[in-house]
């Protein structure tokens, strides 16, 4: 218990020290006018800059552990503020020019941004777009950004960027506390960097899932040791489980790592469903060769150990993840639903292949090769290389599985998972390195420093590269229009200019707070900068199940046959949902009106077939209506009461 709590209030500090480097971070990139990341190389240069003096504190801060008594509390607090800043300044100095995160407001990072739009103008749980319907993607990431937006007053699209960022340097400082509480200090120095890096390279453009990734590791391997912990002290023998001689194992050894995954996992189900799913898959793969190990070598009654360690672990995750998935679950119980399975039809080219990165020719793919032998080694003796390589084996089985239920029309999106194997075989890939020093070392040679030196090398090579892997995301975020109009490049801004003045016609008309409005509209980042609800979503695979999204899509194009205003009217008094009051729609040919929608074409590639559809002009021209241009806009608005 009392290493339990130390590990909870060195978590917090990890936290809060997190919190202080990126606010002060980026307030710090904020003040300069820096030059547009993709036209001048400054920004890269400066990001290298910074990064080369947070693996060089990082070497100080070991220097410091090894000289011990005192001076450590003094390398842990260090090794906080280095891993932190390494996490803010690769992400924060690349975009130090635009208001926007990866990504900008473009397709996948349209509908975050309007999840937290909306979890800013509201606590309470609500849908990213339609009216009275609880959520069905997890809001927890979304839900905190929103209530920082809140107390700050920034606008919910400009928070979008600072909360990414500080919330995944909370999560590597994190890491870094749970990896020093299991192995030695120098040691979770090294992985953690090295783990930070990957995942800022390819998993940061989500970054909800960039904070799960990271912790995956050294979660991995606590609740590996918490499942085979065993309850009552036991003479334990050299088998496949252990590479020591015999042992006593204490009384109720490994409850707190045990309480510590279902912790871990109720918190993942309220982030993000894929990687809960993932992870829950995992833990019941590793009860299960647990349970077959023992059962074959001690019997059925010692089998049942990891059996009953992973009931706990689910009894502790369930009352977390109710707190969001529980509204959904009631009202899908006695609701119409739709497209329940439209969230999973997507099946690039990535996730119709296994991907080996320890077979690529680069650094990368030698640190996973690394990894890979290591495991392949030391996975039967080792309790880190047995977690980390059954992490490894589950995301391969879980993409077999998603390739296989592709007969039932549907997949389990195992492209999203090959940032988790590729941090997962780098952390293995550290300690392997790590293991192969130790060993030449104790043969009589000086490898240390040359080892320190070649890993030095590799981190600075590896982490400067990372700005060129986001290149084409930083693009997007310089190019997209953010909500004050403007762009980062500083490039003539797009239509996305005139919403601001939308708005203010909206707000004008109705005379009713954007919350109580609903809006049919194919600009979908209109939604995002501003909490309007929205009639219809972006496409069924980011809509509620709840939302009937193909019916909705059937009703807009049954208006389309209207030719009275009448007709319209009377349609939208006998909606089965709130109607929209809003159109804000583009002018088409032949004095129409055109909404541009989506349809789900799976199991095609890509995914989505866009579509027109023409509302004709005469539809809105009636008092009842309201219509005017806004740049290349039209806004038709119904009036209060008509």
């Amino acid at each position: 218990m009392r290493n339990a709590l130390a590990s909870l209030g060195q978590m917090a500090l990890a936290a809060a020290v997190a919190v202080i480097v990126a606010v002060i971070s980026l307030i710090a990139i904020a003040g300069v006018q820096w030059p547009a990341f993709p036209s001048s190389n400054q920004l890269h240069a400066l990001t290298t800059v910074g990064q080369v003096g947070c693996l060089a504190g990082l070497v100080a801060t070991s220097w410091v552990w090894r000289r011990g008594g005192r001076y450590r509390l003094l390398a842990q607090l260090g090794g906080l503020v280095f891993v932190s800043a390494f996490a803010v300044v690769t992400l924060g100095m690349p975009l130090g020019a635009t208001k926007l995160y990866l990504f900008g407001i473009s397709v996948d990072q349209q509908f975050r941004t309007e999840y937290l739009t909306r979890l800013t103008d509201s606590a309470a749980l609500h849908d990213m777009t339609y009216l009275g319907l609880p959520p069905f993607y997890p809001p927890g990431w979304f839900w905190i950004g929103g209530r920082v937006a809140a107390l700050t007053g920034i606008p919910a699209w400009e928070i979008y960027k600072p909360w990414a960022i500080t919330s995944i340097t909370i999560a590597v400082a994190v890491a870094l506390v749970l990896w020093w509480r299991m192995i030695r200090f120098e040691y979770a120095l090294i992985v953690t960097t090295a783990t930070a890096a990957v995942t800022l390279a390819y998993s940061s453009p989500e970054p909800y899932a960039a904070m799960i990734t990271v912790l995956l590791p050294p979660m991995l391997v606590l609740t590996w040791s918490g499942l085979r912990a065993r309850d009552r002290y036991t003479t334990v023998t050299p088998d496949a489980e252990r590479d020591d001689s015999v042992t006593l194992e204490p009384i109720g050894a490994g409850w707190a790592a045990v309480i510590g995954a279902g912790i871990f996992l109720g918190l993942t189900a309220t982030w993000y469903s894929l990687l809960l799913a993932y992870t829950a898959f995992t833990v019941i793969l590793m009860a299960l060769l647990l349970a077959g190990v023992r059962w074959r070598r001690a019997g059925f009654k010692t089998a049942l150990d990891p059996l009953r360690r992973l009931a706990v672990i689910v009894v502790v995750a369930a009352p977390i993840a109710a707190t969001t998935w529980l509204p959904f679950l009631l009202r899908a119980a006695h609701s119409p639903v739709s497209n329940t399975g439209s969230a999973a039809h997507y099946l690039p080219a990535d996730g119709a292949e296994l991907s080996f990165p320890m077979l690529q020719f680069s650094l990368l793919g030698v640190i996973c090769m690394v990894g890979t032998l290591w495991l392949v080694l030391r996975a039967r003796s080792s309790v880190r290389a047995g977690a980390l390589a059954i992490g490894v084996l589950a995301v391969y089985l879980w993409s077999l599985l998603s390739m296989l239920t592709t007969l039932g029309r549907t997949t389990l999106l195992s492209f999203r998972l090959q940032p988790t194997l590729t941090v997962l075989l780098v952390a293995a890939g550290v300690f392997g390195f790590l293991a192969a020093t130790l060993a030449i070392r104790e043969r009589g040679r000086a490898i240390v420093p040359v080892a320190g030196a070649v890993g030095l090398a590799a981190a600075i090579a590896f982490s400067q590269d990372i700005p060129d892997v986001l290149r084409p995301d930083l693009t997007i975020a310089y190019t997209d229009t953010d909500g004050h109009g403007q762009r980062g490049d500083r490039r003539p801004p797009s239509s996305e200019k005139y919403y601001s003045a939308i708005d203010a016609a909206i707000l004008h008309a109705t005379g009713r707070p954007r919350d109580q409005t609903v809006v049919l509209t194919a600009d979908y980042s209109f939604l995002s900068y501003y909490p309007y609800w929205g009639f219809q979503g972006l496409t069924s695979h980011y809509a509620n199940p709840l939302a009937q999204f193909d019916l909705r899509a059937a009703q807009i194009e049954k208006w389309s046959k209207f030719k009275t205003p009448d007709e319209l009217v009377h349609a939208l008094d006998t909606l089965p949902w709130p109607a929209p009051t809003v159109f804000l729609m583009r002018r088409g040919t032949s004095n129409t009106y055109t909404l541009r929608l989506a349809q789900d074409v799976y199991p095609n590639h890509p995914n989505v077939r866009r579509y027109t559809v023409d509302l004709r002009a005469t539809l809105f021209a009636d008092p009842r209506f309201s219509v005017q241009s806004i740049g290349p806009f039209v806004l038709a608005i119904r009036k209060p009461g008509a």
